[in-house]
């Protein structure tokens, strides 16, 4: 098995036009079909990543920045921000582009969580990640306090356990 791979090696570009099956009654385009593309866009960033099948475990929170219209394009890009033993990180921003009047708008960001299974439906060690950018490396920093974050959320560590988050949950009185 590879021990390490670059965040480069996980990257997924896709794009997609809006059409009318994708909208809502306002015409613009619908948040499920936008959370459907991006969990596609970033799994296949995880099995690029891992050379394995994945599922998602956990997305964070998904907010969108304003609507995206019919017939504007989205541009999907995902790549690793960072793994663990099984799980693997993705981080994915969707751009929105009216193309006859050039105005390109970031859209949504979020971070998808992915777990690599053998056939059988076990975990499986997936590669560490090597970050060299510095935006690669200051994803793959903060990595560490977002997955103790949603551990702590979906219930599966103590708040006194996060040895990265200590900060926020021990406060001192002020003297």
């Amino acid at each position: 098995m590879i021990k390490q791979k670059f965040v480069k090696e996980s990257v997924v570009t896709k794009t997609e036009i809006v059409l009318p099956n994708d909208t809502n009654t306002l015409n613009n385009l619908m948040g499920g079909r936008m959370m459907h593309w991006m969990d596609i866009v970033s799994a296949i960033s995880a099995q690029r990543h891992s050379n394995n099948t994945v599922v998602t475990a956990s997305v964070d929170n998904v907010s969108f920045s304003h609507p995206i219209k019919l017939g504007n394009v989205i541009t999907m890009t995902a790549k690793v921000t960072r793994s663990f033993h099984s799980s693997m990180e993705v981080y994915i921003e969707v751009w929105s582009e009216d193309i006859p009047s050039g105005q390109k708008e970031l859209s949504n960001r979020a971070f998808f969580t992915f777990v690599a299974l053998d056939k059988q439906g076990n975990k499986l060690q997936v590669p560490e990640v090597v970050p060299e950018t510095p935006e690669e490396i200051d994803l793959y920093e903060s990595a560490l306090r977002r997955r103790q974050l949603r551990l702590i959320l979906g219930g599966r560590m103590k708040p006194s356990d996060a040895t990265e988050l200590k900060a926020i949950f021990d406060l001192k009185p002020i003297k």
